[in-house]
């Protein structure tokens, strides 16, 4: 992807990142927990020109589940929710044990894509994910098996290295995952987005994500560079300083940005063409 795609105006893939793992309705009252509140933010969010949904689980008492019993939960009620949006499962997790990290792989149809941390990262004060290769090959190896595209997330450099270093046992296109705020995140600057897109090889497609206030303008300049973005309350709680948003409200600015820009919002058809998906 280069400002050239941007120019020819090839489509942008919209994913909506629903929940997350972390923070709950303690940070925003309407964030969805149950399979009925994830399956609707999904129907709102391919409304408003999402097509893929990355989904985690939540147990009853709203902490992460990793189970496959429940993801089994949130896929069905996601599915019968909406038409045709990719749904994307998250791997991701801290202080997890192994083993559940392939639970949200497992359920029945496996999911078109599912994500990939690539390497050690922290989050918040006590919250680490070790991500050891022998993990992440593990991971990998079982989405092939099961046909899942796997999305790599690359927190950082490191992770761009791990990355670049299993392109070739990857299936066309590799998709990477670049992610932008603190702690060993990258630091949200355009100056680094530019030298990640830089030191992608020929034939990559890349999403971004920004964290907290860079959701807006580090998911535009990836417009602008011809790659995808990744918006939603996993990331980001508000619309503007002071004003909490919906999923569907980000969807919809990101929707209209790229649009506006001269980049047409793929559809759930021309995001599977793109990334090379078995189908729903």
């Amino acid at each position: 992807m280069t400002y050239d795609d941007y120019l020819d105006g090839k489509p942008a893939i919209v994913t909506a990142a629903l929940t997350g793992g972390v923070h709950g309705k303690e940070a925003h009252p309407d964030l969805p927990e149950t399979p009925a509140e994830i399956a609707a933010a999904a129907a709102a969010c391919e409304e408003a020109g999402a097509s893929v949904l990355h989904l985690h689980a939540r147990r009853d008492n709203g902490e992460r589940a990793f189970s496959t019993e429940r993801f089994q939960e949130v896929a069905d009620a996601v599915r019968e929710a909406t038409d045709d949006a990719v749904l994307q499962h998250s791997t991701g997790g801290t202080a997890a044990p192994d083993a559940l990290r392939h639970e949200p792989l497992r359920t029945d149809p496996a999911p078109e894509m599912a994500s990939l941390d690539m390497g050690p990262l922290n989050r918040y004060d006590r919250l680490t994910s070790e991500n050891t290769r022998e993990l992440v090959s593990s991971l990998h190896a079982e989405m092939k098996d099961r046909g899942i595209k796997p999305e790599l997330e690359v927190f950082n450099d490191g992770h761009l290295n791990e990355s670049l270093a299993i392109l070739d046992d990857l299936g066309d296109p590799p998709y990477l995952n670049f992610l932008f705020g603190g702690g060993t995140t990258s630091p949200p600057h355009p100056r680094n987005l530019m030298n990640r897109v830089e030191a992608l090889p020929e034939g990559v497609e890349f999403n971004v994500i920004g964290f907290g206030p860079h959701q807006l303008p580090m998911t535009t300049q990836s417009l602008l560079l011809g790659g995808h973005v990744r918006v939603g309350l996993e990331d980001n709680r508000y619309y503007e300083k002071g004003e909490l948003a919906t999923n569907g409200q980000l969807v919809a600015r990101a929707a209209r940005i790229a649009e506006e820009l001269g980049r047409p919002v793929a559809t759930p058809e021309q995001t599977r063409e793109l990334l090379g998906l078995r189908g729903r």
